[in-house]
């Protein structure tokens, strides 16, 4: 019997230690918690021009992925390689990133300009021109463009020209 409750105890003590050691491996430390705090700190975008710069990193990666999605592109595409191989976000070293900057203004110009924002309650959740308005997940519209006006695309056939009377 007292051998019994010996192995009792040492399986209480082993899964006690299992349990606290599992607790203590889990549980964030007080640099991650700080790296948590910054990332939700508004101060940690450099370089943001068009974007607002309090913007959580969830709006942020959510646009980012609109970006990739509507245009066919990885980060990469907009984004300067850095020293580390990751992209280097802040860098204005590829054109393309001013291009997105230029394609942000004017969109959003379009939409607040030709649309009906002034009777919306949000007028700056109407969206009715994106990115994939014109590229449709092609970099290069114009090149996707240029395609479709040589077959056509789905575009109707012109009108016939008018008819002259003769009196």
């Amino acid at each position: 019997m007292l051998k019994s409750n010996k192995r009792k105890f040492n399986l209480f003590l082993f899964l006690t230690a299992c349990i606290f050691i599992s607790v203590a491996a889990t549980k964030p430390n007080v640099t991650t918690l700080q790296k948590v705090a910054n990332n939700n700190d508004s101060t940690q975008w450099k370089n943001l021009q068009v974007l607002p710069k309090n913007i959580s990193k969830d709006s942020l990666d959510e646009v980012m992925h609109h970006f990739t999605k509507a245009l066919g592109v990885r980060c990469s595409f907009c984004h300067a390689p850095g020293n580390d191989g990751h992209p280097d976000f802040p860098s204005d070293a590829k054109e393309e990133k001013n291009i997105a900057r230029y394609m942000m203004k004017m969109t959003a110009d379009i939409n607040r300009n030709y649309f009906n924002t002034e009777n919306s309650s949000m007028p700056d959740t109407i969206h009715v021109v994106q990115c994939m308005t014109c590229h449709h997940g092609n970099p290069h519209p114009d090149d996707a463009m240029m395609a479709d006006n040589n077959s056509n695309g789905n575009m109707p056939p012109p009108p016939p020209p008018p008819q002259e009377h003769n009196q």
